[in-house]
């Protein structure tokens, strides 16, 4: 396993994180494609021992569910302080009014009862999971502030905005001497680029970490676009409403993936990693592992090294998208 600073901070992670929006109770959430608690805890104790150790979840993943059954996995096989906890808050988490959101009473309710579903004193990244649009940002990021001073989060982190948003938001901390967001959780892989107009730049020159979610477009940059899906791919609405619209366009891409994997000898995982991995700065892709394979190919990504050449006959065939993620 491959180590590295997250961004301008000292703390070491993994350059694979596992994502666990894929753990948690599929009768009761939108992912009819989620593991059970039994059947996720052999895929978080096979990350640890390929040397992962930088965990990604959220309060909203099958409503609290995920954190529990992450918490309990990890508090089992993990010394804590090896391993890189990360969740998140915006998703609405109760009927009525005050369930969701970035308010300060939201915030302040809402680590609390992270904690307690994972069984921790502390997460090592606090990240929001959206803008929130009704919410001034001063009232964000002086709460955020707050639970760090708190102990409760070591740093904190963004995911899925505008990059003037995210400007405004490290503007905001650094003005009034409130902790500052480290990460940016975004939306980038080779069928969807946009984040490089504006916020990749922007990471770059503040020296923010970068962890891209989706990096396989959801198993779409995997396989012949001709062949069976999976159940995800069969029920997975969210993703659907990402990448259908572009199909035709992101047809060449896969296929270009699919060649440079032949000539590798590696498989076409391995070649949209690498991808994604060259780019900065990427410190870690977000991988939704839900078998035991999706863990070995990833980690086995960060020893295919693409030339310059290769980088850009990839990247060649794309197109501008709809903006999708940040809204």
């Amino acid at each position: 396993m491959e180590y590295t600073k997250l961004g301008n901070t000292g703390m070491d992670v993994s350059r694979i994180c596992l994502g666990c929006m894929g753990f948690g109770d599929a009768d009761g959430w939108i992912h009819k494609w989620a593991l059970n608690e039994a059947d996720s805890r052999p895929i978080i104790k096979k990350a640890l021992d390929l040397g992962i150790n930088f965990f990604d979840t959220a309060n909203i993943y099958s409503i609290g569910k995920s954190e529990e059954f992450v918490g309990r996995a990890l508090n089992e096989y993990a010394n804590r302080d090896e391993i890189v906890v990360a969740t998140k808050i915006h998703g609405k988490m109760h009927q009525g009014p005050n369930g969701g959101g970035l308010s300060r009473k939201a915030i302040l309710s809402e680590i609390d009862k992270s904690l307690t579903r994972l069984g921790m004193d502390y997460v090592d990244l606090y990240i929001i999971h959206r803008w929130d649009y009704s919410t001034p940002i001063e009232e964000t990021m002086e709460a955020l502030n707050d639970v760090v001073r708190a102990g409760k989060t070591r740093y904190i982190g963004a995911s899925a905005m505008y990059a003037w948003q995210f400007q405004k938001a490290l503007f905001t901390s650094e003005k009034h001497g409130w902790a500052r967001f480290v990460s940016m959780q975004n939306h980038l892989n080779l069928i969807y680029r946009e984040e490089e107009r504006e916020m990749m730049p922007l990471c770059r020159d503040a020296k923010i970490a970068v962890t891209p979610y989706s990096p396989l477009a959801a198993g779409r940059l995997t396989r012949d676009w001709s062949a069976e899906s999976s159940l995800r791919a069969q029920t997975d609405q969210t993703a659907k409403s990402k990448y259908d619209s572009t199909a035709d366009a992101d047809k060449l891409i896969v296929e270009r993936v699919a060649e440079l994997a032949t000539k590798y000898a590696v498989s076409r995982t391995h070649i949209a990693l690498a991808w994604l991995l060259h780019k900065q700065p990427v410190v870690a892709p977000i991988i939704g592992a839900t078998k035991i394979a999706h863990l070995d190919e990833a980690v086995a990504a960060l020893h295919v090294k693409l030339t310059s050449a290769d980088m850009d006959y990839l990247e060649e065939p794309y197109v501008p998208h709809r903006v999708v993620g940040a809204i």
